[in-house]
């Protein structure tokens, strides 16, 4: 009798279990498929290799957004109002025309663009003029870039370096190196590899430093003297340091992944909580910073932050919940100043600053195409329907002289060409080609 229950029951468990194994993976099956989804919408650009046409999403013909990036690399690239020029065979520089200069700044970015539209004769010529002109070869500053360069008398402004055209070629010439090798003339990770080697070796010997303050671990503004203990916002690109990450090698990748993660943090503090705008100069607390030729509000500089972040957002996805408030933030501030009519300085409260900090012969507040086009690029970032208007205001928008003749072929010409990239899906993490 007893083995007869306990048969009975034995057999009653195991249809118990199977019906219950079934219920399960009927329900969860379609939970798991959803899931699978979600986790393939997490994933980020260099997982699954997707990066938004924007322009495209929103209605565009892609033979006119072909033709509008076309457009903006000819502006700055090649047109009358060009600031790309050629020296001799195998050389050639950016330059700031309105400042009469060349610039780590813009000549790094004139990299990045090339690679970036695999312009490789452009890049090559801006690297060797760069190594030629601008690069330390022994010293304390061996392998670093004085900043800044007279093009036409060759005399160097500066031999000092802003840390931010390092990060620039760094991460430029890494993408190279991915895209066309190392045979073909120029060893652009060797190149990439010479300036973070240089990097590690400065430990205040002439009173030259690790572009990152090595404490804060945190990009310094200038890797020289006392202006090593404070930050440019802009100059923040941890989707670069997740590059080095995955393609430097050269054995600081903790180090790197541990700046990606504080520089996400510092923009927290040093964007402000309701315009989501921030100082150009600033403490590494995020508190904003005066300086000798500004006092400290939302100018040139921290145009490149909305950028910035929506690269960020799209490469690498790992702050995604306070980007989308961020982007949300500041396309909202702007907006509230009328999307066609924004001003392009403010302080970090959104009123107008006192002090207008001077670009060209005359001090003017203006509705800049630079940061018409960085705002825009949030709009990759912000989820809100009306968001598209800072697309739409881009795609308009026309790279020309203002009424009173200011024009600005340059900054305003990267920023404008730069957003434009990453509106089409044209800006990406170069992945090692296969050849």
């Amino acid at each position: 009798m007893n083995i007869h229950l306990n048969t009975i029951k034995l057999s009653s468990l195991h249809w118990f279990l199977s019906m219950l194994t079934l219920i399960c993976l009927t329900i969860t099956k379609p939970v798991s498929a959803q899931k699978k989804q979600a986790d393939n919408r997490s994933k980020t650009a260099i997982q699954s290799a997707n990066y938004r046409n924007l322009f495209r999403e929103l209605g565009y013909k892609q033979a006119d957004i072909d033709a509008k990036l076309a457009k903006a690399y000819h502006d700055v690239f090649e047109g009358p109002t060009k600031v790309y020029f050629e020296v001799g065979d195998t050389m050639a520089y950016v330059s700031d025309v309105k400042n009469h200069d060349a610039r780590t700044e813009g000549l790094s970015y004139g990299m990045m663009v090339a690679v970036q539209l695999d312009k490789k004769d452009v890049f090559d010529r801006i690297w060797r003029w760069s190594k030629k002109y601008l690069q330390h070869q022994s010293g304390p500053r061996e392998a670093y870039f004085a900043w800044s360069i007279n093009p036409e008398t060759l005399k160097k402004n500066s031999e000092g370096s802003a840390s931010d055209g390092e990060l620039y070629y760094i991460t430029s010439l890494l993408f190279a190196s991915n895209k066309w090798g190392n045979d073909t003339g120029i060893n652009y990770y060797g190149e990439a590899r010479r300036i973070l080697d240089a990097m590690w070796k400065k430990d205040g010997t002439g009173n030259i430093y690790n572009l990152i303050n090595t404490d804060a671990k945190q990009i310094s503004f200038v890797p020289e003297g006392s202006n090593y203990k404070w930050t440019d916002p802009s100059y923040h690109l941890p989707a670069f340091y997740d590059v080095w990450v995955m393609y430097a090698k050269d054995g600081h990748e903790e180090f790197y992944k541990a700046c990606a993660d504080t520089s996400r943090v510092f923009l927290h503090r040093a964007c402000d909580p309701v315009t989501g705008l921030n100082a150009d100069y600033t403490e590494f607390s995020g508190k904003p910073h005066d300086t000798r030729w500004s006092p400290s509000a939302f100018r040139y500089d921290s145009w490149r932050v909305p950028m910035n972040v929506a690269m960020d957002y799209t490469w690498s996805g790992k702050d995604r919940a306070w980007q989308e408030d961020y982007a949300k933030r500041f396309q909202g501030f702007l907006r509230s100043k009328g999307i066609d009519t924004f001003e392009d300085q403010f302080n970090l409260d959104g009123s107008r600053p006192e002090f207008i900090l001077q670009a060209g012969p005359v001090k003017k507040l203006r509705h800049s195409i630079g940061l018409v086009s960085t705002a825009a690029t949030l709009s990759l970032v912000n989820k809100e329907p009306n968001s598209r208007d800072f697309v739409d205001a881009l795609w308009k928008a026309k790279l020309e002289p203002f009424d009173d003749g200011y024009f600005d072929p340059y900054y305003d010409g990267l920023m404008h060409l730069f957003s434009i990239m990453h509106l089409s899906g044209k800006y990406q993490i170069i992945t090692p080609q296969t050849r």
